[in-house]
Order: C-alpha cells, then sequence, then structure tokens
C-alpha cells in the first residue's frame, strides 16, 4: 500500500510527490493523461507570463537563457525533475473512483486500454488541472467541427478567416500567431475595452496591430450562433454575420469537482471552491487533500497559479507525516 497517492502529474502535483517523498512517505503519482498534460497542452510556442524561478519545484534550478521560459523548456524541466526524483508515476490512467475506507482509500483507474486496477493509500491528494473542462459557450453551433476551445498553432488557419472568443492573454497570442500566416482574424470581446492583464510586452504591438486595422477588435460583443460559413455576432445590440471559417473559443477553463463531491467534500455554493484548511490543504474529509487549481473558485481558475500551487506540497507533506507520528 502507498502512503499517498496523487491524482495529477502537473507541477503542483510533481512538487507535492517530491515533498511528500522527501518528508519520509510513499508517492504514487496516477495521469490520465501524459505528464504536465496542462502545460503540453499549450500553444506550441507560449512564453509564460512567470519568470522560470517562480515555476521551480523542489529546489531545482529552472535555467533558461530567455527573460521569460518558453512552454518547451518547461516541458524538459518537469520531466527532468521527475526522472532525478525517481517518482512513480503512472501515465494514460485515469482515476475513475475514489472510496474512503476506515483506514484508508481504495483508488480505482482504467488505462488506455480498458484494463482497470485498484490501489490503496492512506492519504489522496487531488491535483488535477483544468484543460479537460472548458467553458462552454452553451450556443447553436458551437459544436461544429470548425469549432475548438484549444489552440496550438497557427499553420492549420493559414489564409483562413478566424473568429476568436474572448480578451485574455491566450486570445492576443493567438490573434499575433495567426497574423503571421495570414489568416484574417476578428477578436469578439464582451469587455468595452483591451484587457488590463495582458503581458506588457505583447500589449503594445497587439494595439498597433488593431489601430492599424490588421487584427479586427469587437468590444461590447458576444458570438450568438455560429454556422459553417459565418458567426453572428451582437455588439451592442447591433447583429451581423461575419464569415468565418473558424472560431477558436478561447473563453477559459474550470476544474473537474466530481470525485470531490462523489466523496462528500464540502463545496462553497457561492464559489464552487472546495473547503478546505489553508494551512494544510486537507479537505473536511480526513486524508483527502488539494493542491494546486483545483482549489480554486470555478469563477477564477486562474488564481492559483503554478508559482502559487507548488508551495502547497509543503504544506501537505508536513501535515501527512505529522499525521502518522
Amino acid at each position: 500500500m502507498n502512503d499517498v497517492i496523487i491524482i495529477g502529474s502537473g507541477p503542483c502535483g510533481l512538487s507535492a510527490a517530491i515533498e511528500a517523498k522527501r518528508a519520509g512517505l510513499n508517492p504514487l503519482v496516477i495521469e490520465k493523461h501524459c505528464m504536465v498534460y496542462s502545460i503540453y497542452s499549450y500553444p506550441t510556442h507560449l512564453q509564460f507570463f512567470s519568470t522560470a524561478e517562480l515555476l521551480e519545484i523542489g529546489g531545482y534550478p529552472f535555467i533558461t537563457p530567455n527573460d521569460k521560459p518558453f512552454r518547451q523548456e518547461a516541458l524538459v524541466y518537469y520531466r527532468t525533475v521527475a526522472l532525478r526524483e525517481n517518482l512513480a508515476i503512472k501515465t494514460y490512467e485515469e482515476v475513475t473512483l475514489v472510496e474512503r475506507r476506515q483506514q484508508h482509500y481504495e483508488v480505482h483507474t482504467v488505462d488506455r486500454f480498458g484494463r482497470s486496477a485498484r490501489y490503496e493509500s492512506r492519504f489522496v491528494i487531488l491535483a488535477t488541472g483544468y484543460f479537460d473542462q472548458p467553458n462552454l459557450l452553451g450556443i447553436t453551433g458551437e459544436e461544429l467541427p470548425k469549432v475548438t476551445h484549444y489552440y496550438r498553432e497557427a499553420h492549420p488557419y493559414t489564409g483562413m478567416k478566424v473568429a476568436i472568443i474572448g480578451g485574455s492573454n491566450s486570445a492576443v497570442d493567438a490573434a499575433m500567431d495567426l497574423l503571421r500566416v495570414g489568416a484574417e482574424v476578428t477578436i469578439v470581446y464582451r469587455g468595452a475595452q483591451i484587457s488590463s492583464v495582458i503581458k506588457p510586452w505583447v500589449r503594445p504591438i497587439f494595439e498597433s496591430m488593431v489601430n492599424k486595422g490588421k487584427i479586427r477588435m469587437l468590444f461590447d460583443s458576444q458570438v450568438q450562433e455560429i454556422t459553417e460559413s459565418s458567426v453572428r455576432v451582437n455588439t451592442a445590440g447591433v447583429i451581423q454575420d461575419i464569415p468565418n471559417d473558424f472560431v477558436l473559443a478561447l473563453t477559459g477553463f474550470r476544474p473537474d469537482r466530481t470525485l470531490l463531491t462523489s466523496l462528500g467534500i464540502d463545496i462553497n455554493e457561492e464559489t464552487g471552491a472546495p473547503y478546505y484548511n489553508p494551512e494544510t490543504m486537507e479537505t473536511n474529509v480526513k486524508g483527502f487533500y488539494v493542491a494546486g487549481v483545483v482549489a480554486s473558485s470555478k469563477y477564477d481558475a486562474n488564481e492559483i497559479f503554478i508559482e502559487t500551487g507548488r508551495k502547497h506540497g509543503n504544506h501537505i507533506a508536513s501535515h501527512m507525516a505529522s499525521s502518522l507520528v
């Protein structure tokens, strides 16, 4: 039996596993995708907002020649740290059920070939991200093949008419990327002006492209319907149909609460965040902890970043170790 099972192998999950191991516990990480799947799912050429030292885990230095590291550098860093720590990680194995017994937990899984397995542990840490659950628009046409909530790179959209829904950094980065391959870009944003959180080194260039008419920016706007050849947009009460080939609905993501609610963990009705002790990260269910973005509000999954969530493992490991004394 393992001392602790960590569900999710993102930076916060890996950090929790490292700290648990250093506290003398025997951790097992279970991941339904590849390691650090959320970062793998980022746009191919994404540059982080945070500096490298704020992304470090386990005391391992994150060396980069850039002011802010890129996605590929982060993938190398995190898998190298996991290898250096010799962490036990089972990838491509999804946790389907967690059951609480008197003195331990039973964790049920299924792998990509449909084979089932069962593990036992004294403690469980839920450190899943949010990339599996995009915030849906709830409009007609959202299910069309031309619509995606994930953006990887610009090449497939060369010369296409692309509508981007959203006004965050992901929307701005995608627009700038698409411009380089000759796409005709329209951003549909419900805000009245460009967001104040846009990366400061990107904002001036983006504003210049908007002012020059190279990127069409529709403020106070919402997409009402998507068809095979257009998008219907409501801009301050004015309806227009815009010719369109592809839609990037970059409206953010939300954590999955299914495992939490199935165990009887209290959820704040107003925020959607699970109950936990911020000093230990333990929920109201003894021995079950949360780490990283899964501890955040359903309204703002970005309130917990790698740079803050990576520290959860220290609190958890200390509390688990003291529970065994």
